[in-house]
């Protein structure tokens, strides 16, 4: 079983910088509600997504930000090929859809491109491509290649 979670360093950074604004606007103006309400959110994204944990077992992948929300859960069955990519500035971080299908990161650019059967494509990011590719390596399922008569 493999099992790796990359903190969100840069959602950190983020995070504490807006963090600091809402410390002095505290400091200055006092303990207002809409104030209160907007340290709990920062608190509570920081909590949702504070890093990326994925898991391989046997038979499936899964992976999910801070205690394992939004999240995925895929069939090593499914998956056709895996591969290690670089993300781009463009792929963000978070969770989002784009012409490289989904993408689940938090930091960094080195990522995990999964292709499943039916073409539609998963990349999760992460700082041990090496680690997550080797424990997918003997689990998936190879193409079928079709002779020609």
């Amino acid at each position: 079983m493999y099992q790796h979670k990359q903190f969100a360093l840069f959602i950190f950074v983020i995070l504490s910088w807006i963090a600091s604004f809402v410390g002095l606007a505290w400091y200055l103006i006092g303990a207002d509600m809409p104030l209160m309400v907007f340290a709990a959110i920062l608190v509570l994204v920081g909590f949702l997504f504070h890093g990326l944990t994925i898991k391989v077992d046997d038979s499936q992948i899964s992976w999910g930000f801070g205690p394992g929300v939004f999240g995925d859960t895929l069939q090593l069955a499914d998956i056709v090929e895996a591969k290690a990519v670089e993300n781009s500035f463009r792929h963000g971080i978070g969770l989002r859809i784009t012409h490289d299908g989904w993408v689940y990161t938090v930091s960094g650019f080195s990522a995990v491109q999964l292709t499943l059967k039916d073409g539609s494509q998963y990349r999760l990011g992460t700082n041990d491509q090496a680690g997550l590719l080797a424990a997918l390596a003997d689990k998936i399922s190879q193409p079928e290649e079709i002779e020609a008569v």
